[in-house]
């Protein structure tokens, strides 16, 4: 490749290629039981607390264990590469262990703590499939602004955004028909981890590229460049986020730089409201397409499957708008009020056509697209390289709270107030309405939160510091 490959076009838009194939994996592998929870109700026994359980194990040791923090540590502190290739290590790990507790058989009478054996160990496996999928995804946003700042780096994290969406889409559509094609449940996972297995390949190729990146910039011997921040342009009128000496190495004492940040909490919280908002649903969507709007267990995946389709054009266009505006918190605040309005949609009673529940997922579409597009650039903006990996694992140690303590309490619920009978299968049926009143109370409440951060931008802007 002729010139240097800091300005390379093709080099920049291939390393995003050559990190896209482990992050999609690990999306799809995260999301891949959403349709098959009815399957695991009448073949497996499970119940749907135990599968709250499950999902909500995905977030354990990062939020019990700060598990997520260190990652952002380790990150500012050993760089990319080796937290790169520590973390999918880890993820590999996890993912083998879930595969194994799924595909075995275990004696009904084989429980640890109460709770089937089978969940605890798929839930263990999850968990640690957590660590390292988290650990990827700030590695990944590191890597993104490291080859993108003061390019196109809205647009790039918006095909960040894309890649989960995808990632998504194969996790609703495709567990099924592999279920029906191989006769196991565990088909599906096989098979993704070996997806995941590539994408780890891949980032090994990835590596031999930063390293020629290192050699340009002439980083000198062993020090990864994406450690310390060498954007001079990097300002802040925040004193807690301002830009550091590009040689200063990362500190423990940046950690309470970044608490400091009000515009931190303020980006943390929206984080913690939209993303619980989302993603536990989607592990439930299924089953909601089922017993509401009495869509076959065969085709009911592929309605939430409509939902990332629309985000795949929007989110490169809503980072493209993001990179020639700079302001965004418009976008978040409209995002989240479609995210409430489909949630309150969904939890009315007499809402029972699925022509409707597909046109709510195209719009689901469309509000993940607006957020994502907007919120993700401006932590780039506001803190410095050096204590990027750090914020960003802070902001997603509060996003994974949110999520798992959501898809633990939805299971509860539906146990305890939601089931209506059993169905053919011999699993139970739900009604959904206080599950979906709950996410839309949670969708409000991302609302007001957008709506501070917008009161936020327009104090800055009418002050002259944005």
């Amino acid at each position: 490749m002729r010139g240097p490959l800091s300005e390379s076009k093709a080099a920049r838009w291939g390393v995003l290629a050559l990190v896209a194939v482990i992050m999609v994996s690990a999306c799809f592998f995260t999301d891949i039981m959403a349709p098959l929870k009815p399957m695991l109700e009448s073949e497996l026994g499970w119940r749907s607390d135990d599968y709250g359980l499950f999902t909500s194990a995905y977030g354990w040791l990062n939020i019990f264990f700060f598990m997520l923090i260190f990652s952002g540590i380790i990150l500012d502190r050993k760089g990319i590469r080796f937290t790169g290739t520590l973390s999918a290590l880890i993820m590999m790990t996890g993912a083998g262990i879930k595969c194994w507790a799924i595909s075995s058989t275990f004696p009904e009478s084989a429980r640890i703590f109460g709770v089937k054996s089978q969940v605890i160990f798929a839930a263990l496996g999850f968990a640690i499939f957590g660590v390292g999928t988290e650990a990827n995804f700030i590695t990944f946003s590191k890597i993104i602004v490291k080859w993108f700042k003061g390019k196109e780096l809205a647009l790039a994290m918006g095909l960040q955004v894309c890649m989960v969406r995808i990632g998504i889409i194969l996790s609703m559509v495709i567990p099924i028909p592999m279920v029906k094609a191989f006769g196991s449940i565990s088909a599906p996972l096989v098979f993704c981890f070996i997806l995941i297995c590539a994408g780890f390949l891949l980032y090994l190729v990835y590596i031999a590229a930063d390293l020629r990146l290192e050699k340009e910039r002439g980083a000198g011997t062993g020090a990864d460049p994406s450690v310390t921040s060498t954007d001079p342009s990097v300002t802040s009128t925040d004193p807690s986020v301002t830009s550091a000496d590009p040689n200063e190495k990362f500190q423990l004492a940046d950690i309470g730089f970044i608490l400091k940040s009000r515009d931190f909490w303020i980006i943390a919280m929206l984080c913690l409201l939209f993303y619980s908002g989302v993603f536990p649903f989607l592990k439930y969507s299924v089953d909601l397409m089922i017993n509401k709007f009495n869509v076959r267990p065969d085709l009911a995946g592929n309605i939430p499957g409509f939902m990332p389709v629309g985000t795949l054009l929007l989110t490169p266009l809503f980072g493209h708008l993001y990179d020639r505006r700079g302001r965004g918190a418009g976008m978040i605040v409209l995002g989240a009020a479609l995210l409430m309005s489909i949630h309150v949609i969904f939890a009315l009673t007499f809402v029972r056509a699925w022509i409707v529940a597909v046109f709510l997922m195209l719009v689901m579409g469309v509000s993940i697209s607006l957020v994502p597009s907007a919120l993700w650039p401006t932590v780039a903006r506001l803190i410095p390289e050096k204590r990027l990996g750090t914020a960003f694992s802070l902001i997603f140690y509060m996003q994974n709270t949110g999520i798992s303590a959501t898809s633990f309490i939805i299971g509860k619920l539906l146990v305890k107030y939601c089931i209506t009978g059993t169905n053919a299968r011999g699993g139970s049926t739900y009604d959904y309405t206080l599950p979906m009143t709950v996410f839309a109370a949670i969708g409000a409440l991302a609302v007001i939160a957008s709506l501070i951060l917008k009161a936020e931008e327009r104090k800055k802007l009418s002050a002259g510091k944005l």
